[in-house]
């Protein structure tokens, strides 16, 4: 489908990547829901994504887009609550989305909005108490069917709340997991350059919406960030001089309800099988 917005039609992208360390662990990344009242559409496929039976959920934010988001977000996300998760937040999980100027992505990373102020810590406690973990600039580790996961997370770069300097920590408390994934809202390329340097395999992120608008083939045009625009969406190897890691960026499932159009790229959540 070429044209799509908050309403769907929605997809599920089914991908392999190679980690032996934790081979047939199934992980599903979600990512800016931007979720509102009445999407009800948005609503029945969240539900439906705990048939795919994921071992673990990672959601990298801007889960909430309106004033009266959090109790809807909360019941679409109630069936991947019983799953392990984690989650990081992005700024639409901290303040209400604005009206914007479209074209104004297209000059560079959009500045953040001061909208109206959400209950956030509300939302990340009934994440918590559901059962998820908060690596929001801090580190946290799970055993998942015997294979041990440590987790580097940073809370929103685009909102300049990552807190570069704590990686360094995160990385020591989970030096001896069999997996390092890092984790944040906005893929831009000091947060993933300092993933990889802290040796985290595999990176999620989301932030981009794939581009939005794109053209045929899904080819970005901007990431709202520095990331360049070949790595809008989907997996990518990212690499330095010593070492190389695998970097998942969502399509994201939403959009703002400001601007709910979506061109050539479709919303849609991950399937991650490790092999």
């Amino acid at each position: 489908m070429w044209l799509a917005g908050n309403s769907g039609p929605f997809r599920v992208h089914k991908l392999e990547v190679e980690s032996p360390s934790a081979s047939g662990l199934k992980i599903l990344h979600i990512s800016d829901l931007h979720f509102a009242p009445g999407q009800t559409a948005k609503q029945q496929f969240l539900k439906e994504l705990a048939d795919l039976k994921p071992d673990l959920v990672i959601n990298t934010g801007d889960n909430l887009g309106h004033k009266d988001a959090i109790n809807p977000t909360l019941r679409a996300l109630e069936p991947l609550l019983e799953v392990p998760g984690v989650f990081v937040n992005g700024s639409n999980d901290y303040r209400a989305p604005k009206p914007r100027n479209p074209i104004r992505y297209f000059t560079g990373p959009s500045k953040v909005q001061a909208g109206q102020a959400l209950d956030t810590n509300r939302f990340m406690r009934e994440l918590v108490g559901a059962g998820w973990q908060d690596i929001n600039n801090k580190s946290a580790r799970l055993e998942i069917q015997g294979i041990s996961l440590g987790f580097m997370g940073l809370d929103d770069p685009h909102d300049h709340l990552d807190e570069l300097e704590s990686l360094g920590q995160q990385a020591t408390e989970i030096i001896n997991a069999g997996l390092r994934i890092g984790v944040a809202h906005a893929p831009y390329m000091r947060v993933i350059d300092a993933f990889l340097e802290n040796h985290a395999s595999l990176m999620f992120a989301g932030h981009t919406h794939g581009g939005q608008i794109c053209l045929p083939g899904q080819k970005a045009l901007v990431t709202n960030c520095d990331l360049p625009t070949e790595f809008a969406s989907g997996l990518s190897a990212w690499s330095n001089d010593q070492q190389e890691a695998m970097l998942h960026v969502s399509n994201g499932l939403g959009c703002s309800i400001y601007q709910p159009v979506r061109l050539f790229c479709p919303p849609s959540a991950t399937l991650i099988t490790l092999r």
